[in-house]
């Protein structure tokens, strides 16, 4: 019995001094953690990067970046719906503990056990001033110098180690000491991230509902809630029926714990909640990537303010867009194509009004072939050919020879084009050389004008790639993006004077009222005579009415001018070209550079651009081109010089002794 005794007073001796000792190190520890917490305001705005709101031309939201931040909020400022909902669903005895409940973390270790993972694998029995602590990283914060994204970084902050767990509940009790239920429960508000580049609920609540956080219904707030275990997968952007399915989880335990009446319940779970208009909308990432990307770094892609940008998008252009490009896939391109698309959409200063990069419409973050894509041009860079001729005095209706032609290029050897349907034209105006897109005299005419002409037209007109310093040049061999073509076709639309397209028209920061950037118009310097482009404007309208752009050709009589272009093999294929009001561009082809099968320019992408325009001009009364009047301009037939008035025979005039008879004989008769 003595030997039993003793081992009891030696293990209630070693048990309760280390309890003791176990105690000091807990309080010491939390007494560290205490010391060195900043404020309130502080730790409930944790972003290392600030938020991007884009706008459309009517200053409709259509697109978030960053860090979305809806600023701070206490508990007074939400709607006690959410703040219950978080409850409910996080942590239903948060306003009874101290911080960590043991009993919830030996519930979560002996459910985690029994699903075959470790004790720290699954549910973690986290109070929410536990996951307060984990969304702190326990104090520490991201430097983009450790050598992890961001992303890297906080996923081992919410790494369920037993270690990390051990540190957790220190900095809990840290909290709970130096802060009140509420400001905990604000600071968790403020700093859980809600998907969809929302931070903070007072964000989220703008982006997946339009509206403040204070005046957020029951069925909303449990949507909220219910995405906190997995934002992503739960996001109602992307499968708003399992986000509902989530919500009405919540809403039943708030139910259960006497938050809802059983009508109140009823009616939630009835009406469930669902999408603002701007966050159904989900369109235009191609374009506000592309924003993102021209704009400013510092007040963009790595901002730290909350900023406000204001774009040329028009969402009603670039649903047009989007819904021409999948109809002609669904009807016309064969079933498993992985050929690809984009389409650019700009009014003729530059101002982007709908941007496609590709066929899948809808996120962010994608290849955008609009801008990144550099394809060689082919016979849609003709028009800068006749462009350069028509600056220096050549006329629409001159003429050019299509004939066989052979150049001899230094280091090649013998090059000699041919068209496309392999026989020549003969002697042609320029107006059917380029309508009929033929290979042989538009060369004739590059070197009859000079390629450095040519070239300097093109780069002036806005195409800022390398160009070929062969004759080549005018067969479009040089690449370029569908951006910068559509940009130069709209320096031709407008007159004549260069264009750089544009996007951004102020950037503001929030909270302020004078922009940082202001942008109003995306037009440079003249390059060819308001004259010249008049010409070439007819002769790209005669390409669309009887040549190779005919199934551009747009309904109700509306002009419409473009040019065609498929490249060496059939690898793209392009049209481009305007009407009075805005210009298209569209490119087809393969990311791998692939050929095409059956497609050239005036096929699948006329047709694209057709059915864009279609959409577009919806509703907008017809607008006359700016172009000449040929038959008005046309220069006169050659005529034969006038020889004058036909020779009149002479009457024989009367000698000198019948004149005097004649007046004797009048005399006497009373006649003259």
């Amino acid at each position: 019995m003595l030997p039993f005794r003793l081992l009891l007073r030696l293990a209630w001796a070693l048990s309760w001094r280390g309890a003791a000792i176990l105690g000091l190190i807990l309080a010491g520890a939390t007494a560290y953690n205490y010391v060195g917490l900043p404020d309130m305001a502080t730790l409930a705005d944790g972003r290392a990067r600030g938020s991007v709101t884009l706008q459309d031309r009517e200053g409709q939201t259509f697109a978030w970046r960053g860090d979305n931040f809806g600023g701070l909020v206490t508990l007074d400022g939400v709607s006690p719906n959410l703040a219950n909902a978080v409850v409910a669903s996080e942590d239903k005895r948060y306003y009874r503990h101290i911080g960590v409940s043991p009993r919830g973390i030996v519930g979560a270790m002996r459910t985690n056990l029994r699903a075959g993972r470790g004790p720290f694998s699954g549910g973690g029995g986290s109070t929410i001033t536990q996951q307060v602590a984990k969304l702190l990283c326990l104090g520490e914060d991201w430097d983009p110098t450790m050598g992890q994204t961001e992303a890297e970084f906080e996923a081992d902050c919410r790494a369920g180690t037993v270690w990390r767990k051990l540190k957790e509940i220190p900095y809990a009790l840290a909290l709970e000491a130096k802060f009140s239920k509420e400001e905990i429960l604000a600071i968790y508000l403020n700093r859980a991230y809600l998907g969809a580049g929302a931070r903070g609920f007072a964000a989220a609540s703008q982006r997946y509902f339009g509206k403040s956080v204070a005046r957020l219904n029951a069925q909303e707030s449990a949507m909220l809630s219910g995405l906190l275990p997995a934002p992503s997968y739960y996001a109602p952007t992307n499968n708003l029926e399992r986000a509902q399915d989530r919500a009405a989880t919540v809403l039943r335990l708030m139910r259960d714990q006497g938050y809802l009446t059983t009508a109140e319940f009823t009616q939630a779970v009835e009406n469930p909640a669902t999408l603002s208009p701007a966050a159904r909308q989900d369109t235009g990432g191609y374009f506000a990537d592309w924003v993102m990307s021209d704009g400013p770094d510092f007040l963009t892609g790595e901002t730290t303010e909350d900023v406000l940008v204001r774009t040329t998008l028009d969402q009603r252009i670039q649903t047009a867009a989007e819904e021409a490009l999948q109809l002609i896939f669904d009807t016309k391109v064969r079933e498993g194509s992985d050929a690809q698309a984009a389409i650019v959409v700009m009014s003729a200063d530059g101002a982007v009004r709908a941007m496609v990069g590709g066929r899948n419409t809808r996120g962010g973050g994608q290849f955008n072939r609009a801008i990144q894509a550099e394809r060689q041009t082919g016979s849609s860079f003709k028009p800068f050919v006749y462009a350069a001729a028509l600056d220096l005095g050549m006329r629409f209706d001159d003429r050019i020879l299509d004939a066989p032609l052979t150049l001899n290029i230094p280091g090649s050897g013998a090059w000699s084009p041919e068209n496309y349907s392999r026989d020549f034209a003969g002697d042609v105006t320029l107006t059917e050389s380029l309508a009929r897109s033929l290979n042989t005299s538009t060369v004739r005419l590059s070197e009859l004008v000079g390629r450095d002409v040519v070239r300097k037209v093109a780069t002036e007109f806005g195409i800022d790639s390398d160009l070929a310093d062969g004759p080549a040049l005018a067969l479009g061999v040089s690449e370029s993006t569908l951006l910068e073509m559509t940009g130069a076709y709209a320096g031709i639309l407008n007159g004549g004077t260069s264009v750089t397209p544009y996007g951004l028209t102020s950037l503001t920061l929030r909270g302020d009222q004078a922009p940082l950037l202001d942008h109003e118009s995306g037009l440079g310097e003249r390059v060819i005579q308001t004259d010249a482009a008049r010409q070439l404007v007819y002769m790209m309208y005669r390409g669309v009415e009887n040549g190779t752009g005919r199934r551009a050709k747009l309904p109700d009589g509306r002009p419409a001018a473009g040019k065609t272009g498929t490249t060496q093999g059939a690898r793209d294929a392009w049209f481009i070209g305007f009407t009075g009001d805005y210009v298209a561009g569209v490119w087809m082809g393969y990311d791998d550079n692939s050929p095409l099968t059956g497609v050239t320019g005036g096929g699948l992408p006329a047709e694209i651009w057709r059915e864009t325009m279609v959409r577009v001009h919806d509703g907008l009364p017809v607008k006359p081109l700016p172009m000449i009047d040929a038959a008005r301009d046309a220069r006169p037939a050659p005529v034969a010089p006038d020889p004058g008035p036909a020779p009149q025979p002479q009457a024989q005039q009367p000698d000198l002794a019948e004149r005097i008879l004649m007046d004797v004989l009048g005399g006497i008769f009373g006649r003259n």
